[in-house]
């Protein structure tokens, strides 16, 4: 997992003087955008490079063309090798002598741009890092609880907790959550589900307070900087006010059973 962090320290520090400019690019390459729809980034990326190509032969810097040259082939292999796993768009910092070579597909919707100077540009990787931190999404219905680990508005790691009404203890599910998951078995009969939802608003204090050390915990140990709580008005309420972590934001809507992707765009928007 890319350190958003890190990275952007190093490359504050990049400075090239002379004919060894810095690359950036920018590329929108985002499928839903109305503007995208005939892969219209490519066109974008080919008048790009091409503007670059032109404006440097004109200046008569051989030395700087060439740097370019160096730079423009790695960057296409780049863009060719990849092409078929494009997400929203796509950023490529880059220097002739590879000193410098940042390339990632990313999933925010970016604003196509290039730059060949002395520094790199960095002010949509900062939005990058500032709209889609290190997040934790917790989504709660009854006596189910889900969390979606996120960063840089990708899904870095899932799990699910259920409770067992038998012994009161939330445990961890493994594999993939069957649908129509239920408390009760086959069979249980409509006063047995009455008497559920009996008991689940009686013990939902209790029961919320014995998962939120899990959760805590989670939190500590994958560095969340935000956390969402996404589910019903009173699940979502009752669960944050057991949690100590700080909670950033709830989402008063089930989405338990929504595709993970479908939730970090209700989150993220």
């Amino acid at each position: 997992m890319m350190d958003l962090h890190k990275k952007l320290k190093d490359l504050e520090k990049v400075r090239r003087d002379g004919a060894s400019k810095v690359f950036t690019m920018y590329l929108n390459t985002d499928p839903s955008d109305p503007d995208q729809q005939g892969g219209e980034w490519k066109i974008h990326f080919k008048n790009g490079m091409r503007n670059f190509e032109q404006y440097l032969k004109e200046d008569k810097n051989k030395e700087e063309y060439e740097h370019f040259q160096a730079v423009k082939e790695k960057v296409k292999r780049f863009i060719q090798g990849n092409e078929q796993e494009f997400r929203r768009g796509v950023i490529i910092i880059a220097t002739a002598d590879e000193e410098v070579w940042f390339a990632d597909r990313v999933q925010m919707r970016l604003e196509t741009k290039f730059y060949w100077q002395e520094t790199p540009v960095l002010d949509q990787l900062y939005e990058l890092r500032e709209k889609y931190p290190k997040s934790g999404i917790i989504l709660v219905q009854q006596n189910e609880v889900k969390i979606i680990d996120s960063y840089l508005n990708e899904i870095q790691d899932t799990a699910s907790y259920e409770l067992d009404l038998d012994t009161a203890d939330w445990r961890e599910k493994l594999g993939p959550r069957k649908g129509n998951s239920s408390p009760f078995g086959p069979g249980r009969t409509n006063l047995q589900k009455d008497n559920f939802a009996d008991r689940f608003e009686a013990n939902q204090q209790r029961w919320y307070k014995k998962i939120a050390p899990k959760l805590d915990k989670r939190a500590k140990d994958n560095n969340w900087e935000k956390i969402y709580v996404v589910g019903e008005a009173d699940a979502s309420k009752e669960l944050k006010n057991q949690m100590n972590k700080p909670v950033d934001a709830m989402i008063q809507k089930n989405m338990l059973d929504h595709e993970e992707s479908k939730v970090l765009e209700e989150v993220f928007g």
